[in-house]
């Protein structure tokens, strides 16, 4: 196919990284919408972008885009959704994706009747260090995979102005780690162990100023006695020159040894009754994330040109990690294992 040609709804913080990654993967963003017109000719202008308008349903209309990529919050979500489904493009959502399971679901469903590509912009899997463990566990390096365990610690969530320059909005969430934070490694953790079979968690809000939790810890069950934990502080801080590159630490156990993830993006492999060293591989520190933005453009580029290319992360088995969310704050909320439905995954 021709150079793919893609129109961008939202022009708020985020925005600027994925119009950045379009260029990137060699597509044309041809268009630029928000309802803040000034805003929306501020970027268009940045990227050489010839079209800025302050009504994204007339763009939807207008647009002669292959794609469509919505970087808006949920409450936004439905109906530019919807619209863009009805013309017939490939859409890319924003998480959180829905303002719950219930709109999730309907918007899903509607993709799929339609034939219409919606894919949720889930872009952690992608980070070239995942990308690489998922490899390692394939090859066997782990052996018997006994499960993960990871440390959230971007630093970002102490005193008064917590979050007012960066993202605001998250301190009026009434659902902040798990909803906004940890649904990235619900997926990671779907992604490298399988899906989730049970979760049991306690939440908590260490800084009073905001609305929502911004800690917590989670357990989650996988097939094959799989285990992980996910320790969530968004006031504390791990070891890293950029807290937001990996965001924290991971490690995975299995029978042959331990893989570790720091917060500079390295590996680290430790065999069972042998010493630690780093495992090299292509890590790449360019855009949000080592380049996940990025990188999942190009994928959904691919699956375009060829629609037999599985297509990560679209809205169906999105749900999955929307299921899993849930369960954790009822978890939270009764003190006790949730069990999920085997047969909804």
């Amino acid at each position: 196919m021709t150079r793919a040609r893609v129109a961008v709804i939202g022009a708020g913080y985020f925005a600027p990284a994925h119009v950045a990654a379009w260029h990137a993967c060699g597509a044309q963003v041809i268009a630029i919408a928000d309802r803040d017109a000034t805003r929306a000719r501020a970027l268009a202008t940045a990227w050489g972008v010839s079209t800025a308008m302050d009504d994204a349903h007339e763009l939807l209309q207008r647009t002669t885009a292959d794609v469509v990529d919505l970087v808006v919050p949920p409450e936004s979500q439905g109906l530019l959704v919807r619209a863009a489904i009805e013309r017939g493009l490939t859409t890319i959502c924003q998480k959180p994706f829905g303002r719950d399971l219930v709109e999730a679901t309907e918007l899903a469903q509607l993709a799929d009747r339609c034939g219409v590509a919606l894919v949720v912009h889930e872009n952690f899997r992608f980070s070239p260090w995942y990308r690489e463990c998922r490899r390692l566990i394939e090859s066997g390096l782990l052996g018997r995979l006994y499960g993960a365990a990871v440390r959230l610690r971007p630093g970002d969530g102490q005193g008064e102005s917590a979050y007012l320059e960066r993202q605001p909005a998250f301190r009026t969430m009434p659902r902040l780690l798990v909803r906004e934070t940890a649904i990235h490694f619900i997926d990671v953790f779907r992604y490298l162990l399988g899906e989730v079979r049970a979760v049991t968690a306690r939440l908590r809000r260490l800084n009073p100023v905001i609305a929502g939790e911004d800690a917590g810890v989670v357990i989650f069950e996988f097939d094959d006695d799989r285990m992980a934990v996910f320790d969530g502080n968004r006031l504390a801080e791990h070891p890293a020159g950029d807290l937001r590159r990996t965001m924290g630490e991971m490690w995975l156990e299995g029978e042959r040894g331990v893989l570790r993830l720091d917060g500079e993006a390295r590996l680290w492999f430790k065999p069972f009754g042998g010493d630690e060293r780093e495992r090299a591989y292509a890590r790449s520190t360019a855009g949000p994330f080592g380049g996940a933005v990025a990188s999942l453009h190009a994928h959904v580029l691919a699956h375009l040109r060829d629609p037999s290319q599985p297509l990560e992360n679209a809205a169906r088995d999105y749900l999955a990690n929307l299921r899993v969310q849930d369960a954790i704050y009822e978890s939270h909320h009764k003190g006790a294992r949730v069990a999920l439905d085997a047969d909804a995954s």
